[in-house]
């Protein structure tokens, strides 16, 4: 598909222009306080971090503007800015620019995103394949095993489709979702909450690539008989950041400019059915070392984005088949759920992308249709379509629906309800992670987490138990640094004991331990809890 002709004008305008990353050295003498979060942040995002306790801090400040203005007095052009890495992307009119702005006393790197003259991607981004769908008389229409497969029907059976739960896509473009029938109701209903371009500001995003429109489709689509998305009552943002005519670094700067833009419109939920691992110039390519979770600028965000209350699902990559095979960033981020591809009879499709992350990290997280997925194709009529693309929106429609039953619990506490309603979650592997969620166990699993009154709420789930020769401890709240973990008898000795350093559920094995009762005292920087385990 031919990008849009505004878009190819602008993206021709400024090819002569290389792109730089500039990271400043701190925030001193901004203007903003954490007393007034009004001023930089809506309502409904402010509302999400009280619900959830989660403090502002400094990585919610904007970036000093006399910072950007210096920079841009150099004759920099300002494409967008990170509060929470500290930085903006700007356009210079010649390379050798970049040295008189590194010598900046406030600048602490100077890093080239995109060259002046880029070349066109050898690879096809954002590669789907698949045939025309046949039809199915079912309410769900062809949508019905990635629905079925999770057991969505029963939330949706009750009223639960996503309704006051924000979603924002983050993609390539959404070409004619402001036409095609597939997503009128949500234009009736006024459930597209708005647009933005972080590519190129002023082209029209529903002229741009329709990959993001397929996407949304999984989620927004309401086309009974025909097509029916996991979360038809959901509200959407819709934030182009991926340019599909390349592939450069600049790209993760423009998702972290849409992410920062979902956190403080009150975005509940982001979708990123995009990655990445290797560029145009090799010489900008991440390493297989580098997707350790936390080292990559867009992991860091992502993880940063789950730490502002918000889900976030990422496709973990198509790469299983090629020579790259790993997941891709920012899917391995420690808070971000990697969401692998499976077929209606749960298979791991082939071209699913494989973990573990560096270290060893369950990577990815969990997994969804996403080999043979029904989609609205670029004629309205409906498709299957292969790609991890797929997979991580179908889940997080469907993880609309479930918060929309409990809004009150936290975005940490519904992803370890996912990971625990896996099929793999006893076995959590690198293929499929905790496996594919069973959302009538998610929901039954919510609905008796909230303590009764009076009563404190857990702050880990132990399970299983009794527990034959291994037992997980679940943190269902925002994951401690560090974990002390030990099992002694009855009678106080002690016969188990581990410090972990992880945000995943922690697996200790029981073999050594013989049957009976045993007493598990995890203690983390949230306090001490004891868990009485049997052994049969």
């Amino acid at each position: 598909m031919a990008i849009a002709l505004t878009g190819l004008l602008m993206s021709l305008q400024l090819s002569g222009q290389p792109v730089y990353r500039v990271e400043f050295t701190d925030k001193k003498g901004s203007p903003w306080s954490l007393r007034q979060p009004q001023q930089f942040l809506s309502e409904r995002a402010i509302a999400r971090r009280e619900r959830q306790q989660i403090p502002l801090d400094e990585t919610d400040l904007p970036v000093n503007q006399a910072y950007i203005d210096q920079v841009l007095k150099t004759g920099a052009s300002l494409l967008h800015s990170s509060k929470w890495l500290n930085s903006i992307t700007v356009t210079l009119p010649h390379d050798t620019l970049a040295a008189t702005i590194r010598k900046l006393s406030f600048v602490n790197n100077v890093q080239l995103t995109k060259p002046a003259m880029p070349l066109k991607s050898a690879s096809l981004k954002l590669e789907t394949t698949g045939l025309p769908g046949r039809a199915d008389s079912s309410f769900y229409g062809q949508a019905i095993h990635q629905i079925a497969q999770l057991n969505g029907q029963l939330l949706h059976r009750q009223g639960f489709r996503g309704k006051e739960i924000h979603i924002a896509v983050l993609d390539a473009g959404f070409f004619q979702v402001d036409r095609l029938p597939a997503f009128d109701t949500l234009w009736q209903a006024d459930r597209i909450l708005g647009t933005r371009d972080f590519v190129y500001p002023q082209a029209n995003i529903f002229e741009e690539h329709p990959h993001g429109m397929m996407v949304l489709s999984t989620m927004g689509a309401n086309l009974p008989g025909r097509l029916v998305g996991t979360a038809p009552e959901a509200s959407y943002w819709l934030l182009r950041s991926e340019d599909a005519a390349t592939e450069y670094p600049v790209e993760e700067d423009n998702w972290i400019a849409a992410a920062e833009f979902a956190d403080s419109v009150g975005a509940d939920i982001i979708n990123s059915s995009l990655g990445y691992s290797t560029f145009d110039l090799a010489e900008m390519n991440h390493t297989y070392a580098e997707l350790d979770g936390q080292t990559t600028r867009v992991a860091k965000a992502a993880n940063l984005a789950a730490q502002k209350g918000m889900m976030v699902f990422a496709s973990a990559g198509n790469e299983g088949n090629k020579s790259w095979r790993h997941i891709v960033t920012p899917a391995d981020g420690d808070q971000v759920i990697a969401v692998a591809a499976v077929n209606k009879e749960g298979v791991r499709a082939p071209f699913s992308s494989v973990g573990p992350a560096p270290g060893g990290a369950v990577k990815p997280n969990l997994a969804a249709l996403g080999w043979g997925a029904a989609v609205t194709d670029t004629d309205g009529t409906i498709s299957l379509r292969n790609g991890t693309s797929f997979s991580s929106p179908v889940l997080a429609g469907m993880t609309a629906c479930l918060w929309q039953l409990r809004p009150a619990v936290s975005a940490s506490q519904l992803k370890a309800i996912l990971y625990y309603s896996g099929h793999q979650r006893l076995v959590p592997d690198s293929l499929l992670g905790f496996g594919i969620p069973d959302f009538e166990r998610a929901s039954a699993m919510l609905l008796n987490l909230l303590p009764q009154p009076g009563a404190s709420a857990p702050k880990w789930a132990v399970f299983p138990n009794p527990a034959p020769s291994f037992i997980h401890l679940w943190p269902v709240e925002s994951p401690p640094l560090k974990t002390d973990v030990e099992i002694s008898g009855i009678n106080g000795v002690v016969v188990f004991r581990q410090t972990f350093y992880a945000d995943q559920i922690i697996t200790i094995r029981l073999n050594s331990l013989t049957s009976g009762v045993w007493l598990l005292k995890i203690t983390s920087g949230k306090g001490t809890e004891i868990h009485k385990i049997v052994k049969p």
